[in-house]
């Protein structure tokens, strides 16, 4: 049975993006997985990386310190999905200050030291990575520009997971243009991948 934590990024409770979670929440729910949510927004995140953050970043004794409860969650987890709307070809503020808050050393990897000479992966146990968004741009021009928001999750973060880790992608294009049919057709898939993510 999988654990899966979804970190949940919109500021609106009526959003498609609310309808996408609800969608992969359903999915979880008869797959009979256990299931986390971090709700970004509805705890007023405060995304800042500030200065005694940063200045104990590096320190695993205490670098915890104020995101030990999203921590023990990510640690708790073997599925890792996100879920936000891609805002200028990127993550919400809020969903980006949650990584570097939250994706720490000792955490989510381990910093070089005498024996090696890069950083390694720390989020191993995660074998499942669903990565769930909307964009107000075409695939064309994400994809000229480089999908930042897809390439940091997906790639990024995929390098910390397990190394066979399954991975589910899906994406609503042209969002502002959208309609009720696309939108039922995007629905549909983000219950396929998420099907697909938990086998």
């Amino acid at each position: 049975m999988a654990r899966a934590l979804i970190v949940y990024c919109h500021p609106s409770p009526v959003s498609f993006t609310a309808a996408v979670r609800d969608t992969v929440l359903n999915r979880l729910a008869a797959s009979g997985a256990e299931v986390r949510v971090i709700d970004l927004y509805a705890r007023a995140y405060d995304p800042t990386l500030g200065l005694a953050a940063w200045e104990g970043y590096l320190d695993t004794s205490r670098n915890r310190d104020g995101v030990a409860e999203d921590v023990a969650a990510l640690l708790w987890a073997d599925t890792l999905i996100f879920i936000y709307p891609t805002w200028w070809y990127a993550l919400p503020a809020a969903l980006k200050g949650w990584l570097d808050r939250t994706l720490l050393p000792d955490v989510a990897f381990l910093m070089p030291d005498g024996a090696n000479r890069t950083i390694l992966p720390g989020l191993t146990h995660i074998k499942r990575l669903g990565v769930f968004t909307t964009c107000g741009a075409s695939w064309w021009l994400t994809t000229f520009v480089g999908a930042p928001g897809k390439r940091m999750l997906t790639r990024g973060i995929g390098l910390l997971c397990a190394p066979r880790h399954r991975r589910a992608f899906a994406a609503h294009y042209l969002m502002d243009s959208s309609t009720p049919e696309s939108r039922a057709r995007h629905l549909e898939r983000v219950a396929r991948k998420t099907d697909r993510l938990l086998r």
